[in-house]
């Protein structure tokens, strides 16, 4: 069929939205998408069990707990205190549950800027995203049940051992790497544990963790370039975190596994594991002489306001956007900026919204050769629905990773820079866009480091004191010149990798169009990267650190090492937020560990062991 009449060799992992669609096939693409939905809700398997959470559309007046925000925090907290069968539990959450798409691999980036994302931009950026519109990073977040998990490109990275050691030398005791690894084990259900070392992985939890189905022959080559340059191919979740691998994903069979239907729908049958969707919570209830949180207000997508009580705990976990804000639309943080908006403080807490820090990339462009075409047609579609193998049963080279130490490392074999694949070997697109198929037969691809480990600090404060506002994100990416330093070190190391035998012989080129604002600049020159850099700024999506974990002596602490908020009595935070630093990698195993060990200390705490 002519590509312009039928879904036929369409982009594989790129987003599919209404620009897509019509490139391939218009009405075609939706006949398919609309089949794709009927044929994946016949399918009540282990993956995808049809149990879907049910909301509550009046809540109980009372819980034992009440937990703030359905992602990888909050799902894995809501799931753990429910086991204790005379707990009564309720988790809210200001999203929906999570569409049929999302499990699809290939189709990773498709609902980013969608109903589901929170769709937040930074504040003008003085040094960084200059390009964009208004000089605004683009901050997705997911606003469903699953969070961002459910938006992710589900890579299952720990980060560096020395992570977790530096937060406890940092006053969090029971924090150090031996301390957080059982609770790594503890969720985790390895599907191919004899491919890694059994001292660090485990089987038989609820969050499983394996290698897509399919993998493109760039995949293998790229490791290939990576052991030219003297790195070593191994599991860096493993003794050592240096080198480069084909991750294992959240997935299990070819699909998704967000931190909602890992954690939360195999336990939907607990009568006291109550869920409540499309509800906003506007503010922890604190008693304002005994600093006490009793419970919670929401509203919900009528607008209607209700009050819920919790006998025990409120457990905040936003993410390192909304539970800084939570906090201080509750009467928790700096005091004069509460007063600024019109805000009643009631405990004084300079750190909350402080400490903001993110992974920062910059998106190297390449030119192949056209030699490995991925169509995604109704033949690789029907391979994926049937068996859920082929393209679509995962992310093409997006699914290779690696870690090595820059020059500018503070620890010489420690590393400090990650560096992400993407562009997809696919045809049907006509233009020269990322990815896609170019009028002299090439593609293009893209290898980007991120700094992992940023010494630039941003915030978040509160616009007004509307709850439903987006808050203020002031990031001050590349801020300090040492993350600027770190980056360009890692460009110049994705140039070398591009120059390696096993690149070479798929043609593989550097991209030299100078980027729009840097023509003036020399190619190539640190001084063009500078500005390559600072216009075309990759945010990463881990945001971390804005409530900070640390002893009171620290006056940017928000929680202590068991997370419970200073200041306030049976309040605690478990999400990103609470990370001193953010960890060396994606973020959301090391979440999921978190809670974990959340949901123990507070189990423990109420004599729920």
């Amino acid at each position: 069929m002519d590509c312009d009449m039928a879904l036929c060799d369409c982009p594989v992992g790129v987003p599919i939205g209404p620009t897509l669609a019509s490139t391939c096939g218009g009405g075609q693409f939706m006949l398919f998408m609309g089949l794709l939905e009927v044929f994946l809700r016949s399918q009540c398997d282990l993956e995808d069990p049809c149990n879907r959470p049910k909301t509550r559309s009046i809540p109980d007046n009372d819980y034992d707990f009440v937990v703030i925000g359905g992602g990888s925090g909050g799902s894995v907290v809501a799931s753990r205190l429910s086991e204790v069968p005379h707990w009564r539990v309720l988790l809210i959450e200001a999203g929906g549950d999570e569409p049929l798409g999302t499990q699809i691999p290939s189709m990773f980036f498709n609902f980013i800027g969608s109903d589901i994302d929170w769709k937040y931009n930074t504040e003008p950026e003085k040094k960084a995203c200059l390009s964009s519109p208004e000089q605004r990073c683009f901050w997705p977040r997911g606003k469903v049940l699953g969070g961002t998990s459910v938006l992710n490109g589900m890579m299952y990275i720990r980060g560096n051992k020395e992570d977790y050691d530096d937060w406890e030398a940092m006053g969090n005791p029971g924090w150090g790497y031996d301390d957080i690894l059982p609770y790594f084990l503890k969720s985790e259900d390895n599907l191919q544990i004899n491919e890694v070392d059994p001292q660090y992985h485990r089987t038989g939890g609820l969050l499983p963790v394996s290698k897509f189905p399919y993998h493109p022959p760039l995949s293998y080559a790229i490791l290939r370039a990576a052991t030219e340059l003297g790195l070593d191919i191994q599991d860096l979740n493993g003794a050592n975190s240096t080198g480069f691998m084909i991750a294992q994903m959240t997935a299990k069979n070819g699909i998704r596994m967000s931190s909602s239907r890992a954690f939360i729908r195999p336990v939907l049958d607990r009568p006291n594991l109550h869920v409540m969707l499309n509800t906003t919570v506007t503010k922890v209830l604190i008693h304002p002489k005994s600093k006490n949180a009793q419970g919670v207000e929401a509203v919900d997508a009528l607008g209607h306001t209700m009050k819920i009580l919790a006998k025990k705990e409120v457990i905040v976990a936003g993410g390192a956007v909304n539970s800084p804000q939570v906090l201080m639309l509750s009467g928790v943080g700096p005091k004069e900026e509460l007063t600024r908006v019109g805000i009643r403080p009631i405990v004084d807490l300079p750190g909350v919204g402080k400490n903001l820090h993110n992974h920062v990339a910059f998106f190297t462009n390449f030119f192949i050769n056209d030699t490995d075409t991925s169509p995604l047609n109704w033949a690789t579609a029907m391979e994926y629905l049937l068996f859920r193998d082929g393209l679509m049963s995962g992310t093409g080279i997006s699914a290779v990773t690696g870690k090595i130490s820059s020059k500018f490392s503070e620890r010489p074999n420690v590393p400090d820079i990650q560096f992400y694949f993407g562009g997809f070997l696919a045809s049907c697109a006509k233009t020269g866009q990322v990815g896609e198929l170019l009028s002299n037969g090439s593609r293009s691809i893209q290898i980007f480091p991120a700094v992992l480990h940023p010494k630039s600090r941003g915030y978040i404060t509160l616009h007004s004191s509307d709850p439903l506002a987006p808050p203020k994100i002031v990031a001050n990416y590349l801020d300090e010149e040492h993350d600027l330093r770190v980056l360009i070190d890692g460009i110049k190391f994705a140039i070398r990798m591009s120059e390696t035998d096993a690149l070479k012989a798929y043609g593989m080129q550097l991209d030299r169009t100078p980027i729009p604002g840097c023509e003036h600049i020399h190619f190539g020159t640190d001084k063009y990267w500078e500005c390559a850099v600072r216009q075309n700024t990759g945010p990463e999506n881990h945001q971390a650190g804005s409530c900070k974990m640390g002893p009171l002596r620290d006056p940017l602490a928000v929680v202590d090492h068991e997370l419970r908020v200073h200041g306030v009595r049976s309040l605690r935070v478990v999400d990103a937020s609470v990370m001193p630093k953010v960890t060396s990698g994606n973020t959301n195993a090391p979440i999921i560990a978190i809670a974990e060990k959340a949901s123990q200390l507070i189990r423990r705490a109420w004599g729920g062991r």
